[in-house]
């Protein structure tokens, strides 16, 4: 692949993983471009690549690339408060330097809305319809992008608009949720003010929103990294790894078993775990 880093800034970034970062599931509308990775952060085009411990930006992208890959979080210690369990260690090597990123925080909720019962390659093919048909154009060296669209702008469109783009009945609830948010009843600035409990029961007003779907929000979009969202894999996870013979086990549970065991970097352990059960388990592991 031809590489584009000999005209970009150089951002210092070791203990990193950048391919893994953004194809582990937590965010969906980055694309392969030459060597490295095109897409938005808000309204920003932004154009990624790593070499040689070093991620290379496009030109003013620096200080937004830098908080939104997380580049600041402390790796090393982080890891060190995983649980000292094989499984655990197994998925932090599988996924070493593998960050969670700083979402904005409507473009986090609306996607994890979309997200519902559908697998990662058409959550992605949901946002780049989206973004296509309703987001602000952006460019990047002559490549055509688009950003997530507001709520405002979702507000104003039709349920029929929506289904029109593969939502499905997602698109009543997204709707439902860029007009509260557009018109105030629920203020995602005041939610990141919030305690983690607070903030996941305001998430939780929002059409579409339970508490799956309030913990990728917490986590993902408002940097809760104790957040411990527990979907079907992450199920599979912990029941085929840390519940082999219990047979009779709630998801609330797993829920409290996850809050206490994983500790204060529960999210970082729940993206690895979840990344490398996606990525190594045969087809059926722990379905039975």
């Amino acid at each position: 692949m031809t590489s584009m880093a000999a005209n970009m800034t150089a951002l210092t970034a070791p203990d990193f993983d950048l391919e893994s970062t953004l194809g582990c599931g937590q965010v969906f509308h980055w694309v392969r471009e030459g060597a490295g990775w095109l897409g938005a952060v808000g309204d920003a085009a932004l154009f990624l690549e790593q070499r040689d411990g070093q991620v290379f930006v496009s030109a003013g992208g620096e200080k937004i690339a830098a908080r939104y890959l997380a580049l600041d979080h402390p790796l090393a210690e982080i890891c060190a408060t995983f649980p000292d369990d094989p499984a655990m260690a197994e998925a932090a090597r599988f996924c070493r330097g593998m960050r969670i990123v700083r979402q904005p925080a409507w473009e986090c909720v609306a996607t994890f809305i979309t997200s519902s019962m559908k697998q990662v390659a058409h959550i992605a093919q949901i946002s780049h319809t989206l973004r296509r048909r309703f987001g602000a154009r952006l460019e990047w060296n002559g490549r055509e992008l688009f950003a997530y669209p507001t709520p405002k702008a979702l507000a104003q469109l039709s349920e029929a608009d929506l289904r029109a783009c593969a939502l499905g009945f997602r698109a009543k609830n997204l709707l439902g949720a860029a007009r509260m948010i557009a018109e105030g009843a629920v203020d995602l600035a005041k939610v990141a003010q919030l305690d983690d409990a607070a903030a996941r029961a305001a998430l939780c007003r929002l059409p579409g929103v339970g508490e799956k779907v309030a913990n990728c929000a917490l986590l993902f979009g408002f940097e809760r990294v104790r957040a411990f969202p527990i979907d079907v894999w992450i199920e599979r996870v912990l029941r085929e790894l840390y519940f082999k013979r219990k047979r009779k086990l709630t998801t609330q549970r797993l829920r409290e078993f996850s809050a206490e065991y994983f500790g204060p970097y529960g999210g970082y352990a729940q993206q690895y775990l979840f990344h490398h059960a996606r990525k190594t388990w045969p087809r059926g592991r722990g379905k039975g």
